[in-house]
């Protein structure tokens, strides 16, 4: 494992955790990612790696080399780490050549330019060199950092909301490039974001943060498919909550009628069940145990329909293809195509 975070704490005040007991590694050619909402501690997590921030507890190894404890703390600079900030934190007075040069302190000065244009054209940035941060795009200037951030050929990458500041169809094909480019370094990264979409396509693997704890990590199928908690099933998509109490069974009762879950269960539970995990149909006289719903709103988006579905009382959401077609206030049958997940089993 490149990198060891073992149960690191941070309080910036008295009694009043950011992060807490927090552990995870990445290994090498690796792209992690911190997902999480605002102000979960993702962006602390990031720092105290980092060394700008100093940990209360815990440690944080670099390819078997302690950098962080309570009793000791490697500084930034010297710690073989890439940052690649939000804003880019570019020099402003400096060609994107000169900045990508500039922390090139290692190599001799006549040799730093060459390097740097090197990594420059790696990046597809070569043709802009001699650029100011003002004559360049968001995307353009987001290259330039990560071409920084990558030129002292650092064991690790972190990219702190890199792509937040781009427009939607520039943040897809930027952060695409930024994986290629990763990849074909062969370096390790942490990508810390609250997008959704952004952490599945992007990492190899995700930890999901919430309220300063990590609640699950995965490869982006595990956590999205088979979800642990509540908040992760929520909060990697629209899901479908169940609540129901079992005894020994891998089925519950519900308003759509006999759900299969994923494994067998006992006493109060939670479960989960993706929209795309169920399906309408029209009624056709038999229903085979699943209950009559109504259309109650419909969202079409092209490639697929979303449906608002009113079942006794209670609404159920719906992915589709585009090939099925049903209109507010329809009459319906919801189907069950794959089984339920459950979150907790509380006896």
């Amino acid at each position: 494992m490149l990198l060891e975070v073992k149960d690191i704490e941070k309080s910036f005040e008295k009694d009043v955790p950011v992060v807490q007991k927090s552990s995870f590694g990445v290994k090498d050619n690796e792209i992690f990612a911190l997902l999480g909402p605002s102000g979960c501690g993702k962006t602390t997590t990031l720092r105290l790696i980092s060394g700008f921030e100093q940990l209360d507890n815990g440690e944080v190894y670099l390819g078997g080399k302690l950098l962080s404890s309570t009793k000791k703390h490697v500084p930034p600079q010297k710690r073989g780490i890439g940052f690649v900030f939000q804003d880019y934190a570019l020099f402003p007075h400096m060609s994107a050549l000169e900045n990508v040069a500039f922390g090139l302190t290692k190599l001799p000065k006549y040799k730093r330019n060459v390097f740097a244009e090197e990594v420059l054209c790696r990046t597809g940035m070569g043709q802009h060199k001699h650029k100011s941060p003002a004559e360049l795009s968001g995307g353009q200037q987001q290259r330039v950092a990560l071409a920084r951030a990558i030129a002292p050929k650092p064991n690790l990458v972190l990219l702190d909301e890199p792509f937040s500041n781009l427009d939607a169809i520039l943040r897809d094909s930027t952060r695409k490039e930024v994986r290629a480019i990763l990849k074909k370094a062969g370096m390790s990264a942490i990508l810390v974001t609250h997008d959704q979409e952004e952490a599945l396509s992007f990492a190899d693997r995700v930890a999901v943060m919430n309220d300063g704890r990590i609640e699950q990590i995965g490869t982006p199928e595990e956590i999205y498919y088979n979800p642990k908690t509540k908040f992760v099933a929520q909060f990697l998509g629209r899901t479908n909550i169940f609540e129901a109490r079992v005894d020994d069974s891998d089925t519950i009762d519900t308003k759509i009628g006999h759900i299969k879950l994923k494994c067998k269960a006992s006493g109060q539970i939670t479960c989960s069940i993706r929209p795309e995990h169920l399906t309408i149909e029209r009624p056709n006289g038999t229903t085979n145990g699943w209950s009559k719903g109504i259309v109650v709103a419909r969202e079409f988006k092209g490639h697929d329909i979303t449906y608002h579905v009113d079942c006794n009382g209670e609404k159920f959401i719906v992915h589709t293809d585009n090939r099925v077609l049903f209109n507010r206030d329809d009459e319906v049958v919801l189907k069950q195509l794959e089984p339920a997940v459950v979150l907790q089993n509380v006896n």
